[in-house]
């Protein structure tokens, strides 16, 4: 794009779960549907794109990720980027919290506050009597979106304009409990105790009798589906992003 002499209007930063996790490369495909649809000129960097080396800072790496992180700068500054667009909140909260003190700072958005933006511009039209409409559904909160940057309303006001049921989790909002994939967990080892954090959640999601578990992040998506798959409950209960919602509903 960028060859053509072309401006995208947003860069959308891929992420690692994005690109190489074969359950989130789906969640990429109905962003990029969705962005085709409204007819948004986006850009990725494709093979120039690197981790932002969130999980070495996460997991106490600070050399690696200052590494990636100037690699990443460099093609981005490069670029002349200005906004970026993300499904992942681990790229978007160390991009938009993280680079700027290493000189690269850009308006980053989630993917929630994106799809919300397009939905209250009418760019993003649901149609009547959609797939979910009136369908049960839970969401839950990644720690990396809510808690680390309170954004709350954004996915469900999302979810909310496709008419869907939506029944909260006793511990949702800032009280949410985490997936168990956050702070570089989901690359190691987990240690010694009585219950796995991402089971204790998938169970609190299931209690509400929700037939959709809804998340905006892949990692929490992964977590989400192992615990409901650990009950036994995979014919039952989909866990679903959000955009993958929204491009079911279009």
């Amino acid at each position: 794009m960028m060859a053509n002499g072309e401006n995208p209007e947003v860069l959308f930063w891929v992420g690692c779960a994005g690109s190489f996790d074969q359950r989130a490369q789906k969640i990429t495909k109905a962003f990029v549907t969705i962005l085709d649809k409204v007819k948004i000129k986006y850009a990725i960097l494709g093979k120039e794109e690197m981790c932002t080396g969130d999980p070495a800072r996460r997991a106490g790496n600070e050399f690696m990720f200052q590494m990636m992180a100037y690699q990443n700068i460099q093609i981005l500054n490069g670029y002349g980027i200005k906004k970026i667009v993300t499904a992942c909140p681990h790229c978007f909260n160390i991009l938009k919290n993280e680079y700027p003190e290493l000189g690269g700072t850009y308006e980053v958005i989630h993917h929630a506050t994106f799809l919300q933006q397009l939905i209250d511009e009418g760019k993003i039209k649901i149609k009547e009597g959609g797939v979910y409409q009136g369908k049960k559904i839970t969401y839950h909160d990644s720690c990396y979106l809510g808690r680390a940057n309170d954004i709350y309303e954004a996915p469900r006001k999302v979810l909310e304009a496709m008419d869907v049921a939506l029944v909260e989790m006793k511990r949702c909002r800032s009280n949410g409990l985490c997936c168990g994939a956050g702070g570089a967990q989901m690359f190691k080892e987990e240690e010694k105790g009585d219950v796995r954090i991402n089971i204790e959640r998938s169970n609190e999601a299931l209690e509400t009798g929700a037939s959709i578990i809804a998340s905006a992040c892949p990692f929490c998506n992964t977590m989400l589906t192992d615990g409901v798959k650990n009950k036994e409950k995979e014919d039952e209960v989909m866990v679903l992003d959000i955009a993958e919602l929204v491009a079911a509903s279009m």
